[in-house]
Order: C-alpha cells, then sequence, then structure tokens
C-alpha cells in the first residue's frame, strides 16, 4: 500500500510512523535519519513534522539549532511556533543577537508573531542590553495586542529592569490588570540591578500586603539587596522567614545567605550556613572566601581555597578575586604572584580590572611601588584611575619624599585620565603639601576654586531601630 508501511499490529501511515520515530529520537544521527525518511517520503512540505523536527533541534539538549534554522528557512510553510522554538533554542544557547536575527527574519517574511514568541525575544533583548531594539519590539506587542499578557508583561518588565530602566519597569508593573509573583519579582530584580536596594525593598513588603508569599526567587533578590545595604538586621529577619517557610536550603538560596552574611560582617553566620550546606557550587566557595579575606581572617581564606581545590570544585574569577585579597591582607607578595599567574595560565582566566587592582594592592602594600608602577604599565587592559589612586596612596606611606620618581609618574597619569575630578585634585594637592610643594599643592586649589569645585560628601550609613539612616561627611 503507498504511503503506508508494516508495524506491529497491522499498517501505519509512513507520517504516522516518523511522529513515532521522532517521539523516541534521542540524537542529532538519528534525527537525521528521520529527516531523510521524511525527504524520501515527500513529507517536507508537512507542518506538524516539520515543527517536530524543528523542536527536537532547537530544544533539545543534544539538538542542533542550526539545524533547525535551516530547517525554518528552507521550509515553504512557515509556521509560528517553529520560529518561536529557533527563537527559543538560540536563547537558552546564550546565543541573544541571534535570537534577534531569527524574530527579523520572521518579520521579513511575513510571518506574524503570537504571545509566546515575546518573551523569550525580550530575555534575548534583556541579555545583550539591546535597549533600542526591545523598545521596538514593545511596539510591535501593542501592535498585535498582547500589551495585556501576563507573560509578556513579566518579560518586558524584566527586560527594562536588566537594561536598568526602573521606570519603565514600573510602568509596565503599574498598567498590569493581572499580576504573578514573577510579576513582582522582576520588578524587584529591576530596583536591585539599578542599585535602588531601598526601593526594592519597599516593593517586596508591597508584595506581601498583595497577598503574595515570596519564593526562592525572592528571596535570592532581596538577600543580594541587604548585602549591598549592609542590612544585618533586615538579612537575619529575610533568613528567619526562609526558616519558619521550610523551603529547603538548596544551593542558590543557601550561597546568597553566605554573600549576604559575609558582606555584612557577620563572618560566623556565614560560615554557619556554608558548613551545614549538602551542596555548594564554585559561587558557595567563592562568597565564603571572599568574606573571609575581607573581614580579616586571610589565612583562613587562603586554607578554605585549598580545600575547595580538594573537592574538585574549578575556581572562578570571583575566587581569584578572594584569594588576591588575602594575599594582599597578609603581605604574601610571592604567593599574589603566583595566583594571579595561574589565574591565566592553570585556569585560562582573562584577569579583569579588579584582578589587576589587588595584584597592584598586594604590590603596594608590600612597599614595592616601582615593581607596582611597572607592573601596571604592563597590563593587558588599560589601567582604570583607581589602580593609580592606590599605588598613590602607597606613595605617601611608603615613599612620602618620592625618592623613586614614582608618586609624580602616577600624579600625571591620574590628573590626565581625570582631570576634573575633584578627589583626584585634593588627592595629589596633599601629595605636594607633603613633600614641601606648597607652590604646586596651592596652585591645583586655585584651580580648584576657579572652576567651583567642591569636594564632594563622604556618605556612610548605620542601621537604627531596624532602619538604614544614611549619614553625610563634608
Amino acid at each position: 500500500m503507498v504511503g503506508f508501511v508494516a508495524a506491529e499490529g497491522g499498517w501505519v501511515s509512513v507520517k504516522q510512523r516518523c511522529m513515532s520515530l521522532l517521539s523516541t529520537c534521542s540524537s542529532m544521527n538519528r534525527l537525521l535519519q528521520i529527516h531523510a525518511h521524511i525527504l524520501t517520503a515527500g513529507l517536507q512540505h508537512d507542518g506538524f513534522l516539520t515543527s517536530l523536527l524543528v523542536r527536537f533541534s532547537a530544544l533539545s539538549p543534544s539538538g542542533s539549532v542550526g539545524h533547525a534554522r535551516l530547517i525554518v528557512y528552507r521550509s515553504r510553510i512557515s509556521i509560528r511556533s517553529s520560529w518561536n522554538m529557533l527563537i527559543r533554542g538560540y536563547v537558552d544557547r546564550s546565543h541573544p543577537e541571534s535570537a534577534i536575527g531569527v524574530f527579523m527574519g520572521m518579520r521579513s517574511r511575513g510571518v506574524a508573531p503570537t504571545n509566546l514568541t515575546f518573551p523569550f525575544l525580550f530575555k534575548a533583548c534583556a541579555a545583550v542590553s539591546a535597549l533600542g531594539q526591545g523598545r521596538q519590539f514593545h511596539a510591535v506587542v501593542f501592535k498585535h495586542g498582547f500589551d495585556a499578557d501576563v507573560f509578556v508583561n513579566n518579560s518586558l518588565i524584566h527586560f527594562y529592569g536588566a537594561c536598568m530602566k526602573i521606570r519603565d519597569a514600573r510602568r509596565v508593573f503599574d498598567e498590569m490588570r493581572e499580576r504573578t509573583l514573577v510579576s513582582w519579582n522582576s520588578v524587584i530584580s529591576g530596583y536591585a540591578v539599578s542599585l535602588k536596594f531601598v526601593e526594592a525593598a519597599e516593593m517586596f513588603f508591597r508584595m506581601g500586603s498583595a497577598g503574595f508569599e515570596a519564593d526562592e526567587a525572592t528571596f535570592v533578590i532581596m538577600l543580594s539587596a541587604c548585602a549591598h545595604l549592609g542590612n544585618l538586621i533586615f538579612g537575619k529577619w529575610l533568613h528567619s522567614m526562609i526558616l519558619h517557610s521550610g523551603m529547603a536550603m538548596n544551593c542558590q538560596l543557601g550561597t546568597a545567605l553566605v554573600d549576604m552574611y559575609a558582606k555584612c560582617g557577620a563572618v560566623d553566620y556565614a560560615a554557619s550556613v556554608f558548613s551545614r550546606m549538602e551542596e555548594k557550587n564554585v559561587w558557595t566557595w567563592s562568597a565564603m572566601i571572599l568574606g573571609l579575606a575581607q573581614h580579616g581572617s586571610a589565612q583562613e581564606a587562603l586554607e578554605l581555597f585549598q580545600l575547595m581545590k580538594t573537592y574538585s570544585v574549578r575556581p572562578n574569577h570571583v575566587t581569584f578575586v578572594g584569594v588576591l585579597y588575602a594575599c594582599s591582607h597578609s603581605g604574601l607578595v610571592d604567593d599574589g604572584r603566583q595566583f594571579f599567574n595561574d589565574l591565566q595560565v592553570v585556569y585560562g582566566i582573562a584577569p579583569g580590572m579588579i584582578h589587576y587592582g589587588a595584584m597592584v594592592d598586594i604590590l603596594s602594600r608590600a612597599g614595592r611601588l616601582k615593581e607596582a608602577y611597572d607592573f601596571i604599565l604592563n597590563m593587558r587592559i588599560d589601567p582604570d584611575p583607581v589602580v593609580w589612586r592606590t599605588l598613590l596612596s602607597a606613595c605617601r606611606i611608603h615613599d612620602v619624599n618620592d625618592t623613586q620618581g614614582v608618586a609624580d609618574s602616577v600624579r600625571k597619569k591620574l590628573l590626565k585620565l581625570e582631570p576634573k575630578r575633584v578627589g583626584n585634585l585634593v588627592m595629589v594637592a596633599n601629595t605636594y603639601a607633603e613633600v614641601g610643594m606648597f607652590e604646586k599643592a596651592a596652585k591645583l586649589r586655585r584651580v580648584m576654586r576657579n572652576v567651583g569645585s567642591k569636594k564632594e560628601a563622604g556618605e556612610s550609613s548605620v542601621v537604627v531601630d531596624g532602619a538604614l539612616q544614611g549619614l553625610f561627611c563634608g
């Protein structure tokens, strides 16, 4: 019989046989064989089979998004679900630019989007901070009448929040007729990303008043906000809420707690949570190492780093920040150099500005000013002003008379990078005054007065009765 094949229990159509094979497919090699069978049977224009091929290729961990793209772009029929799966496939594989390109290709072919098109499209825009394109796609949402769809709006809030456009995110949130827990988490996260942690906390309390219970994602966001605010009391209260809810202490939540306690200076609490965690990843270890290094326990930080390696946990860029800080606070110059070398040679991590800055701090604290200066000149990335200020501060301690000439060179570099920054002018003027170069110091102070510069007030904060209070020091 034409169009039928023998199967257990009788005859089935070729299409049914291909559908059955695709439902049990587990590899690209097998899928290619089935695809060839579909082509041979002349079923390449069957919409349902095409969508099954695209689904496996785009979404399966063992699939090939490139093959999915070939199917979608070469097909005579445009199936909207296939385009959506291709966009999602690129986003899942961390190729957001390709996902955006697929949407543009979809539009150029006249294929109308669905409400399922936009959540992953806005996720792609968020990943690359494509604000302009995201705004254009937001207009497309209105054009096709999806502006009331809760999933589309949730993805829009996330997109605007990731681009640090919290007013736009809040506008979308406020105009929603229906909200979910994801809606609240997205806007709270948007405030946190925009460094508006007090506002994030306010939204957290409003969420509770609206009858929504916090989930793991909510607590992770809020613990991060506490860490940045340094509000230990609020952090402890959140921890008690987690325990009271009976929520499982998984790796992500435990890591957020370790990080919060460490950044709030409660290293003992951080260590307690850390020791009780059944599952740890590199971020957990890194948070604990960094916390120890920053709060006077440098030796314990280095010992924990060695212990981490015995568990076959591969360190990342954050781990080495903690390790280098520990070396700096312990005066371990040679160890610091070795770790900085291992960062690149052993683990293949390109050092960032924070790693270079930590290495400069190691050399500067040890009084090796010329070495630190040469190290900065040989950096593979352009040094930022913070690096130069670190070295200049060390010059004021270890070589106040500038016998090596390092301070003078650093002053020139710093003023060239930021000639109008008041803090730099004050710092350089003070270094001139300390070595008796009063005329140069006075000249700089005249420059500051002539341009109307005024040193910005320092800001600090304390917790009073559980509330964070800002303090300004002139």
